[in-house]
């Protein structure tokens, strides 16, 4: 408990006021990882595996982005920052503890873009047509990653809505689909990878929940599958586990 106020306490000042709010939500997230490290190495090796490859394929490395870079723990930042001229990690908050990393390893040419890649404003429930248009003002552009983001905003719109009594089904959708498609539309080589759904199993394998976190709409075309035991057995109850099917999908023909 005392490490993570810490972390909360030294990333609310490096946080800028609109985005504060979500700093909790990261924390959280980063206890968790460390408590379920075993459980969580084999699909966040596999996301790093998967990433790589797809850099290798490139023949012009100058800039990368990295949309929903969060823990870093699936994102091979050491190898990208060797192969690319310039990393630049996108996400709503950068933690203290990610901070401190980047600056132990001495990775200067890594850039952090404090930004929600949604477009989606909770307060008038206003998405923008094209949330991943900013990426255009990035020079040298070659590759672009979506680390297990795309259903991320899709569960943090349906969390908001839900706190105002709002359908949230539709905007979900909406949101989802736009990442998808925006990343898809990139004039430059991408790697998403994207949880498609979640699973709640009790111990003798029994299906009790079953939930599409892409919220309706179709996968696209991957290359790879797998499964991501976000809740081992004893993280949320020693009854049941939660498991996420993850999928990678790569377009380098550029």
């Amino acid at each position: 408990m005392i490490l993570e106020v810490l972390n909360y306490a030294a990333t609310w000042p490096l946080t800028t006021p609109a985005h504060r709010g979500a700093i909790r939500y990261s924390v959280n997230l980063w206890s968790r990882a460390n408590r379920c490290a075993k459980a969580w190495r084999g699909h966040e090796d596999q996301t790093k595996a998967t990433i790589l490859a797809a850099a290798a394929t490139l023949k012009q490395r100058r800039t990368a982005v990295v949309l929903g870079s969060g823990l870093l723990r699936d994102v091979p930042i050491r190898e990208l920052s060797q192969i690319f001229d310039t990393v630049v990690l996108v996400d709503l908050v950068h933690l203290a503890s990610v901070r401190f990393r980047l600056r132990r390893q001495r990775l200067h040419n890594v850039r952090l873009i404090e930004r929600d890649v949604s477009g989606f404003d909770a307060g008038s429930g206003v998405q923008d047509p094209e949330p991943l248009a900013f990426l255009r003002q990035v020079p040298y552009l070659d590759f672009v990653i979506s680390a297990n983001l795309a259903s991320q905003m899709g569960m943090a719109v349906k969390r908001r809505m839900e706190l105002v009594g709002k359908d949230w089904a539709g905007p979900a959708h909406a949101l989802v689909s736009s990442h998808i498609e925006g990343m898809r539309h990139l004039p430059c080589a991408t790697c998403l990878v994207t949880d498609i759904s979640y699973a709640v199993i009790d111990r003798t394998g029994h299906l009790h929940e079953a939930f599409d976190l892409l919220f309706g709409v179709t996968p696209p075309d991957h290359s790879a599958q797998w499964e991501w035991p976000v809740a081992p057995l004893g993280e949320e109850s020693g009854d049941y586990k939660i498991v996420h099917t993850v999928i990678a999908a790569t377009n380098t023909t550029m």
